[in-house]
């Protein structure tokens, strides 16, 4: 049989908020949070050579531990009968550990992709339970575009996209560990979730374009207050942000990255120019645009068309029998 080849762009995501709620029986802390993908995204090269038996050889620079790509994919094999030789090549091009789901990206690119290039077909519902088993932050990817995360992060509710506002990430290159953040935050065991963090959170939600400049309450990030005073010049960067005339600039997930969005792309490229000769050529800056859920699947269907018959969602394989 011949190889099959594909090379699949995984999207990045910013949180536009961030609420923290409490911790749970479980160990893992209650969360709200409205996910949003944008354009900076990690490549894979997969080729596959079909066959009885299931392996991956994985080459990644730099080499990550654990890596969810090889971890998903021995997951589908378990789960769905995944199997074949797969070689993959990760270009990791998401800042890492700066709270833009870079790996949680990559194992849903492998959970999208794979079946289709593989000839399995894989109920959603599967693919969502392994999703949720690899991180919080992989369902999200399973849906692109604007949505609602509850619970720990996996419980997702799709928003109407927004308006697609260029913007720019920062990633300053300074760790936070999300750990230490949570434990910062002092968010004890809370039987009851306080109205207020709702009320406002649902607010926002409601908005037909929660970035909207001026209209109530703005995105919040619960974690900038415990991160910004172990780290100050992430704060200052975020007030750099709104001085070139971001909104709203947060910080995403728990760090380090931030990002701005803009009225225009003329406006966002004049602020980088800026942002450039105040914070130095060593600070990344990407330039990026908002990714709507029309987009977002489009995309993976583009680069999914050779291995697929239909307009399908989750893609569906043309080689299933």
């Amino acid at each position: 049989m011949s190889v099959r080849k594909a090379r699949l762009r995984a999207p990045a995501k910013i949180n536009l908020d961030l609420r923290v709620l409490g911790r749970r029986p479980d160990g893992y802390h209650e969360l709200r949070t409205l996910f949003q993908t944008i354009s900076v995204a990690d490549v894979l090269h997969v080729e596959h050579e079909p066959g009885p038996e299931f392996h991956i050889e994985l080459a990644s620079e730099p080499v990550i531990e654990g890596n969810l790509v090889e971890r998903a994919a021995r997951r589908l094999s378990e789960a769905a009968g995944l199997s074949g030789l797969w070689r993959v090549k990760l270009d990791k091009r998401i800042p890492m550990g700066a709270g833009l789901g870079g790996g949680s990206a990559d194992a849903a690119a492998v959970l999208l992709g794979f079946p289709a290039i593989g000839g399995v077909r894989v109920p959603f519902e599967t693919l969502a339970g392994i999703a949720a088993e690899l991180g919080s932050d992989v369902p999200f990817f399973l849906v692109g575009g604007l949505a609602v995360g509850l619970g720990r992060g996996t419980e997702l509710y799709p928003l109407p996209d927004i308006p697609h506002r260029p913007g720019v990430i920062v990633s300053p290159g300074i760790h936070v560990s999300t750990p230490d953040a949570y434990q910062a935050l002092g968010r004890a065991l809370t039987p009851e979730i306080p109205s207020s963090i709702l009320n406002t959170f649902q607010c926002l939600a409601w908005r037909e374009d929660v970035c909207a400049r001026g209209v109530g309450e703005g995105p919040q990030n619960d974690f900038e207050s415990v991160v910004f005073e172990r780290h100050p010049r992430l704060g200052e960067t975020r007030s750099r942000l709104e001085a070139e005339g971001a909104y709203p600039a947060r910080m995403s997930g728990s760090g380090s990255s931030l990002f701005g969005l803009f009225g225009g792309t003329r406006e966002r490229n004049r602020a980088v120019v800026r942002l450039r000769e105040v914070l130095g050529a060593e600070i990344r800056l990407d330039r990026v645009t908002l990714l709507g859920r029309r987009q977002y699947r489009s995309l993976w269907l583009r680069q999914l068309q050779p291995h697929c018959e239909r307009k399908e969602w989750p893609p569906q394989s043309r080689y299933c029998p």
